[in-house]
């Protein structure tokens, strides 16, 4: 029994028992474990950025944390893109990391770097063990940092003689990490906010560890009751959506727009979410969204039982059950392809339950709208901001589902990670690719008029366009053994969309779209 096998016994002891992963020379024993861990699934990604994201996705739809394996610093570094995404999601996750051989280090070899400095600026707990024997215990110590509350990215750093060092007594039980209850809101908090909530101008503000059908419930009953808007940040990180779940209403992305949205309000309750800011600074336009004289009740933020609080304002509020808002999906489109015909295909066309991995930037502007009485499914968005997010999550989405998984993914973002649709081919998912390919960073071009950069000479405009030469999406995923579609009009999408449901196994779908929205 060596250290790596040690670590994967305790993974399983504690049920991680999925590994993204791309390794190196200092991970080779920890591979040749996983020949005689058969309860543990390992995926193999092409890149680190898939891997990460992969666990991301893996554990938004589960839960659960998944396990990364990843090669030295610079492995880290290049998956930490995804890794910030799954920080700012809050989802649990044990990110191991194999290092240089303890007495190698102090060679400076060329890949030597700190990676417990990198892996600490996500925010959760490092583990270093320096003997075969502390590996079971600091990987459950690990496990237990990742649950938090609140969820975290917990990185565990993994010395090559550590890995193929024999433990001399095995332990009689691996140990497992105790979970640990979030804390409840105060009831001070409580008190208040029931009170501003009756009395106010006011919102309730979900945030990620809120948008489940059962909690929005709760949050509408408190709405209905006490006159305050139900509201929901701009990117959770998973959200039950479709007919018969409620809707509320979402933050929007733009800082001038979203100020215009909260400048009313006298009260913001926050459940599950932080205070909402600006993605970024723009000339003459505030970075803080509330208004000046908005008081902020930060009743139940990360980490902090945001069902509890909810449940508590319902008593405090006498809150009686409301009626869920009712509409009807869009009818099949036709004609051109547009940003409103995309959005209308996709919610015409969904299977119950799916699983919607939305990176679809500037070409999804009209989704949330259209697929708010769609099929019941769930959404994942790019809580982090770091793009390149929506094949990966998909990835991991499909393996820790039994769903439809449907990727929306814009052009410019899909080549960070495009090595994720070999890992759909090879593990036979049931995935859903629809590239939205307008041929230029859109966003750009609107960011670049938001902050005062009117600029619209050759070099500029080389920066933003994806042209000369044009991608080949279809070839790509092809030479990647994914079958894939060109289409051509609206009713061409919906055709394809119905086949790639009917299809087992992933498809990627190309749809061109105009390059303004």
């Amino acid at each position: 029994m060596n250290g790596a096998r040690s670590l994967l016994a305790t993974m399983v002891a504690n049920g991680v028992t999925t590994v993204f992963a791309n390794p190196g020379t200092s991970e080779m024993h920890f591979v040749a474990a996983l020949d005689d861990a058969t309860d543990v699934r390992a995926v193999l990604c092409l890149f680190e950025g898939v891997a990460t994201g992969a666990a991301d996705g893996y554990a938004r739809v589960t839960g659960r944390p998944a396990a990364t394996l990843l090669h030295l610093g610079p492995g880290l570094a290049n998956g930490w893109a995804n890794l910030h995404n799954a920080r700012r999601a809050r989802v649990p996750l044990l990110n191991v990391i194999g290092d240089h051989a303890t007495y190698h280090a102090r060679y400076d070899a060329p890949l030597q770097s700190d990676i417990a400095a990198v892996a600490g600026a996500l925010d959760g707990p490092v583990f270093n063990p320096q003997r075969p024997e502390d590996v079971a215990a600091e990987t459950a110590r690990a496990i237990a940092g990742a649950y938090g509350p609140p969820a975290r990215v917990a990185t565990l750093v993994l010395p090559a003689d550590v890995s193929w060092g024999e433990v001399a007594t095995p332990p009689a039980h691996w140990p497992v990490a105790a979970p640990t209850s979030a804390p409840v809101p105060d009831e001070g908090l409580i008190h208040l906010a029931a009170t501003r909530l009756r009395t106010t101008r006011s919102a309730i503000f979900l945030g990620s560890a809120a948008t489940t059908q059962s909690l929005m419930d709760l949050a509408q009953r408190i709405g209905a009751a006490s006159g305050a808007k139900v509201m929901v940040e701009t990117f959770p990180t998973t959200m039950d959506r479709g007919a018969g779940v409620v809707q509320p209403e979402r933050l929007i992305y733009l800082s001038e727009f979203a100020v215009a949205q909260l400048a009313d309000l006298e009260t913001l309750v926050l459940i599950g979410a932080n205070e909402p800011v600006g993605f970024f600074a723009y000339p003459d336009v505030p970075s803080r969204l509330v208004g000046p004289d908005c008081h902020v009740v930060a009743l139940a933020p990360p980490g902090v039982d945001a069902g509890a609080a909810l449940a508590a304002l319902v008593d405090q509020l006498d809150a009686p059950s409301a009626a869920t808002p009712s509409g009807v999906a869009p009818e099949p489109p036709s004609g051109a392809l547009t940003t409103a015909s995309f959005a209308a295909a996709i919610a015409a066309t969904m299977p119950e339950h799916a699983i919607l991995s939305d990176e679809s930037n500037t070409s999804g502007i009209h989704l949330y709208g259209a697929t708010a009485f769609a099929a019941p499914h769930r959404l994942l968005t790019l809580t982090g901001g770091a793009i390149g997010f929506g094949l990966p999550v998909a990835v991991g989405a499909a393996i820790g589902s039994s769903s439809r998984v449907i990727a929306l993914e814009s052009d410019g973002s899909m080549m960070y990670t495009l090595q994720a649709l070999w890992t759909m081919a090879r593990e036979a998912l049931d995935v859903t690719v629809v590239v939205l390919s307008n041929r230029r960073y859109a966003i750009l071009d609107f960011e670049r008029q938001r902050v005062g950069a009117t600029g619209a000479g050759d070099a500029s405009e080389r920066l933003l366009a994806l042209d000369r030469p044009t991608i080949d999406f279809c070839g790509l995923a092809r030479a990647m053994g994914i079958p894939a579609t060109l289409v051509a009009t609206a009713h061409d999408l919906v055709d394809a969309l119905r086949r790639s449901y009917a299809t087992e196994g992933p498809s990627l779908i190309e749809v061109p779209l105009p390059s303004t929205f």
